[in-house]
């Protein structure tokens, strides 16, 4: 999957939790938001403040589906909350090559 192709699919699925995103769509999608934000920040912190409160959704449903690609529920993420250490289980998730899952399709590719 592409840069390109990455943004368009997690912007179109703005606040879709359920499926599920490839690592290579999801850590596209993280380098988007991160590379955007600091473009912005050197222009205007409240624009890159705007710009990150409107990826958070988006965001999250792009974790909560990554997870979903290792047969986990995107209700972890909420494992982040605890310091340091749930970042660093988290973080371990979300680099986990796709695994067989009950949520649907492997990575969004209809099987043949």
């Amino acid at each position: 999957m592409t840069f390109g192709e990455s943004i368009q699919i997690c912007l179109r699925k703005y606040a879709d939790f359920n499926g599920t995103a490839s690592r290579s769509e999801y850590w596209w999608f993280a380098l988007f938001i991160v590379l955007v934000s600091v473009g912005l920040g050197v222009f205007s912190d409240v624009l890159s403040l705007i710009f990150s409160l409107a990826m958070l959704v988006p965001s999250l449903a792009a974790a909560a589906r990554r997870l979903h690609d290792i047969d986990r529920s995107g209700w972890w993420q909420l494992i982040s909350l605890i310091p340091i250490i749930g970042f660093f289980v988290v973080l371990y998730w979300l680099v986990q090559p796709t695994a067989p899952n009950r949520y649907g399709d492997v990575a969004g590719v209809a099987s043949a």
